[in-house]
């Protein structure tokens, strides 16, 4: 299995950096992707990371799964990427699709959380037209994955985990890392 974790400036690094984590941990083929048209993307905290590929480098034809982490000028980056947006349309009508804290607001602009369960950071809620709030932390709907924020980051990891790699990589991984939530 195969994702692709979307870097652009101002991403939020927890929510971004975690997931990579949990997944290439569970054996998940994961590929940091810069939108910042350069190798590396700073975070929403001047943290600078170094990516894999620049996204227009990806085969999106071999990926199972796109994920978009929050922060608020990252997602707004994202939102401004024709990459982004065209994968996210692709992804949404045959494969998975994943957003956490505020990059849900992303998925609703382009009109692909009508209709459906979703999740965000209550900050964003406003930007969320058409999609039915759950309010919880992780909301899976179909192919598209959402999460809350930052404080949901590690169960929004594993359901990805889950979905890709199975649950019992997860109870692995949870026991791994001492896990106890």
């Amino acid at each position: 299995m195969k994702a692709v974790v979307f870097l652009a400036d101002g991403f939020e690094e927890c929510e971004a950096l975690i997931t990579v984590d949990i997944l290439r941990r569970a054996g998940v083929e994961t590929i940091m992707a810069s939108v910042s048209g350069r190798p590396e993307a700073e975070s929403s905290r001047g943290i600078w990371i170094r990516t894999d590929l620049p996204a227009e480098d990806v085969d999106f034809g071999s990926v199972d799964m796109i994920v978009l982490p929050g922060g608020r000028t990252g997602t707004e980056n994202m939102a401004a990427s024709d990459i982004v947006t065209k994968q996210c349309r692709a992804f949404a009508a045959e494969k998975y699709v994943a957003a956490i804290c505020a990059a849900p607001s992303v998925l609703a602009g382009l009109g692909l959380l009508e209709g459906k369960r979703a999740t965000c950071h209550p900050d964003f809620e406003p930007h969320m037209a058409g999609a039915v709030l759950t309010h919880d932390s992780v909301t899976t709907d179909g192919n598209i994955i959402t999460g809350q924020g930052l404080g949901a980051t590690f169960d929004f990891a594993f359901k990805l985990t889950e979905i890709l790699a199975g649950e019992d990589k997860v109870a692995s991984i949870k026991k791994a890392i001492c896990y106890r939530h």
